[in-house]
């Protein structure tokens, strides 16, 4: 095969499937007497593998696994696909944290007079100087009075129980932040629920990619039991035998 047998299959340049060789997400091509790269099907399954993992852990991740099946390490490569599983159930953790929580915004009795950070405190059952932190944070943002008093609004509230329920449920401030930030963004919890429901779309799509990954990764071991170079898979069932040796 040529470059531009692999290029066309999935749509990019010659140059990408270069660069995918000289990064080592696919192996080294051979060489013409004049110079000429010669891939094979051992490359094509490499290259529909390296594609394959991207949607599904991104691009570094994807690279670091190729590279890892061309150093033999087969450890590393189960590790990388460990924490992308990892990371996948920490998201789905925090969305489905984030998700009760709006949805548990809405059984609260709604505030119409502005709340000292006092009164706050006491509807949250926490310490002034627990808010002012989270003011530090990036959590509330209550205006103040001429007279340099904090004034919660009704939406500084909203914010105050939504951090407040996150925090119970152990998640760190910055990340508290980061969610309550996105509820000023959309204005209101009812658009973040709408991002929240294409957060989870997202998050399905991710998981049967991983699903797609994990069969062209086992394809590809087994195309490289036929290379000459000593695949991964081989030294599991032949521990024995040095790695790099042939059969």
């Amino acid at each position: 095969m040529r470059p531009a047998d692999l290029a066309r299959e999935h749509g990019i340049s010659t140059q990408a499937v270069r660069n995918y060789e000289q990064s080592g997400f696919i192996p080294p091509a051979d060489r013409t007497p004049s110079g000429y790269r010669v891939y094979t099907s051992v490359h094509a399954a490499a290259l529909r593998t390296f594609i394959a993992l991207i949607p599904a852990y991104g691009h570094a991740r994807a690279g670091q696994i190729m590279n890892a099946i061309h150093d033999d390490s087969l450890d590393d490569v189960l590790l990388a696909i460990d924490r992308g599983h990892e990371q996948l159930l920490r998201d789905r953790e925090t969305l489905d944290s984030v998700t009760r929580a709006v949805h548990d915004l809405t059984d609260f009795e709604p505030v119409l007079e502005p709340r000292t950070i006092g009164e706050l405190a006491r509807r949250l059952d926490v310490t002034p100087a627990t808010l002012r932190a989270w003011e530090d944070a990036g959590i509330l943002a209550p205006s103040r009075e001429s007279t340099g008093y904090r004034t919660f609004r009704a939406e500084d509230v909203r914010d105050a129980e939504l951090a407040h329920l996150l925090r119970r449920g152990g998640y760190p401030l910055a990340r508290i932040a980061l969610v309550v930030r996105q509820i000023r963004v959309a204005g209101g919890t009812e658009t973040l629920s709408a991002a929240l429901s294409d957060w989870r779309r997202r998050l399905t799509a991710q998981g049967l990619a991983m699903l797609a990954a994990s069969a062209r990764l086992n394809d590809y071991l087994n195309a490289r039991s036929d290379h000459p170079r000593q695949s991964t898979q081989d030294q599991l069932s032949n521990p024995s035998r040095p790695p790099g040796e042939t059969a």
